[in-house]
């Protein structure tokens, strides 16, 4: 075992003046004997007050510096420390955008509220009104829209052969141009007179026998309608008119003369084919022919396009009614969404904690404030702020320990949630907001201050000595045989006292573990005071 060396003073030594005595006549070999006696006597005097008397009264000054503790086996925890104050994990404050009188508020403070519950309901007399004329005014404008793009393909209303085209494309036309002919002559209708008294037995949907004059060819028929006014017929008999429809079976144009017979009722004159109907397409808005679908001689059905109208005056008309309706459609959305603001349900689930209207009350809008307090109470949480040096060592899901002033003696445990990058820098100094959540917050509340502490690492039995012990070369001073006083915690005599090299592992900030160098057990040296560095006053003291 290696003993520590104690510093020194050096004794200074005065010569001494002596007054000068009467000479003895000694012999010579007495005055030698004289001599070596006196040098003698002064060497043992210079040892006594360099060795004997400092040794003394530095090792008593110098024990006073210190307190002993022994090595120790501790649990020692690695922790990053950290307050804020608890909130909700979720709070909202319920807010109006509408104002109006309040017909139903079906909640009270301390119910829990599903996320869509209905919070309160206003009168929406106005809104409903605003959200029905929108409405109209979208019908009205899509309307517009579709008519417009209809006049721009004028199409054939009924089924039949174009018998002509009167335009081409590139003419320029406007409400009223004829675009097209066009003729049914699939089916063909005949009007006959019939005597006034045989025709009060004929009635709609009786078969006919229509007979073509000049081929004299017979085709069925189906009498359409009977007219119930009597005309004056040839030879001054009174007759009715009966018309009769027959399918062309092709080789029949109008014009064509035909008699019938209804039963056995004849008809008392004869009649022409007419086509079943005609029509003229017309154009209904002004514009450029950019395209004709059809000829003369085309068949045709009811819808089919026959002409395009275009050009930029139609392009342009056109554009405008979509943008009518792009606005109306606007309009009705923002109806709908004032008319939602008169229903005001809960955003999250959780407690109500503040109601401050009720049925029957009227409020203004926003300026009407908070109209009650809903918090999600099934967990908090607390946001500390973390400094850029320690920041690189918490990650999510680490334990954080939490305690409270005002619930002394209790403790609780969240973990971390969230590890947010946005920094904040004051005075060239940086640190991180943590986010830390509690599901088991027992009796704390939102608001209250609490002091954190993120776990970073456990050990459990660790051999540990207090990080003041210590020095900076990573040495400890051990007491031996000796060093302590008979009550076994005062230094006596730091002579006695060994500097010993350790190797150090984890630790917290009042105690660090020592992997080896020293024993259970064993006494270590605590400096009362420690100014710079690991055990630097230990340093100091011993001369190391």
């Amino acid at each position: 075992m290696e003993t520590a060396q104690i510093s020194t003073q050096e004794a200074a030594q005065a010569p001494q003046e002596t007054k000068r005595r009467p000479a003895l006549h000694l012999p010579k070999k007495g005055k030698k004997w004289g001599k070596r006696l006196l040098i003698a006597l002064l060497a043992l005097a210079v040892i006594w007050w360099i060795f004997l008397r400092p040794r003394g009264d530095a090792q008593t000054a110098g024990a006073g510096q210190y307190t002993v503790e022994p090595v120790s086996l501790r649990d020692l925890t690695d922790a990053v420390a950290g307050s804020g104050a608890v909130r909700p994990v979720e709070s909202y404050e319920v807010s109006a955008l509408a104002s109006g009188e309040i017909l139903e508020a079906p909640f009270e403070v301390g119910d829990w509220i599903e996320k869509g519950d209905l919070l309160y309901q206003l009168d929406a007399g106005d809104a409903q009104t605003s959200l029905q004329q929108a409405q109209l005014s979208l019908r009205q404008a899509q309307m517009s829209y579709d008519e417009l793009a209809g006049y721009l393909t004028p199409r054939a209303s009924a089924a039949g052969v174009v018998q002509q085209v009167h335009v081409q494309q590139g003419d320029l036309v406007s409400p009223g141009t004829a675009i097209a002919d066009i003729t049914d002559t699939s089916t063909l209708k005949v009007t006959l007179p019939f005597q006034s008294a045989d025709a009060a037995g004929i009635a709609p949907g009786q078969s006919a026998q229509v007979t073509i004059a000049g081929t004299l060819e017979t085709l069925p028929g189906t009498v359409e309608s009977v007219s119930s006014a009597d005309l004056v017929g040839a030879g001054g008999a009174l007759v009715r008119q009966v018309t009769i429809r027959v399918s062309n079976p092709g080789a029949l144009t109008a014009g064509s003369s035909a008699t019938a017979t209804v039963g056995d009722i004849a008809c008392a004159g004869s009649g022409t084919f007419e086509a079943n109907s005609r029509q003229t397409v017309v154009a209904q808005t002004s514009g450029e022919v950019t395209a004709v679908h059809v000829t003369a001689g085309s068949q045709v059905y009811g819808g089919t396009a026959l002409v395009d109208i275009g050009g930029e005056a139609a392009d342009n008309a056109l554009a405008d009614a979509a943008m009518a309706v792009e606005s109306a459609q606007l309009s009705l959305q923002r109806a709908r969404d004032a008319l939602e603001d008169y229903t005001i349900t809960s955003p999250i689930s959780g407690t109500v904690i503040e109601k401050n209207f009720k049925a029957g009350d009227r409020m203004n809008g926003m300026d009407a404030g908070a109209l009650a307090v809903i918090y999600d109470l099934s967990s908090l949480e607390l946001q500390m702020n973390v400094s850029e040096l320690e920041i690189g060592q918490v990650q999510p899901g680490q334990e954080v320990v939490i305690t409270a002033e005002a619930l002394p003696g209790q403790t609780f445990v969240g973990r971390v949630d969230r590890v947010s990058i946005n920094g904040t820098t004051t005075d060239g100094f940086t640190t991180y907001p943590v986010t830390v959540r509690l599901e088991e917050y027992g009796e704390l509340n939102p608001g209250m201050n609490v002091s954190a502490d993120i776990v970073l690492s456990r050990l459990e039995g660790a051999l540990c000595v207090p990080v003041a012990a210590v020095n900076s070369d990573s040495t400890v001073l051990v007491a031996g045989e000796g060093a302590l006083a008979e009550d076994g915690v005062t230094v006596a005599d730091l002579s006695k006292v060994e500097r010993r090299e350790v190797t150090l592992g984890g630790g917290d900030e009042d105690y660090v573990e020592i992997i080896s160098g020293l024993e259970e057990g064993e006494m270590v040296l605590v400096p009362v005071q420690s100014s710079g560095g690991l055990g630097s006053a230990a340093t100091a003291a011993t001369g190391g």
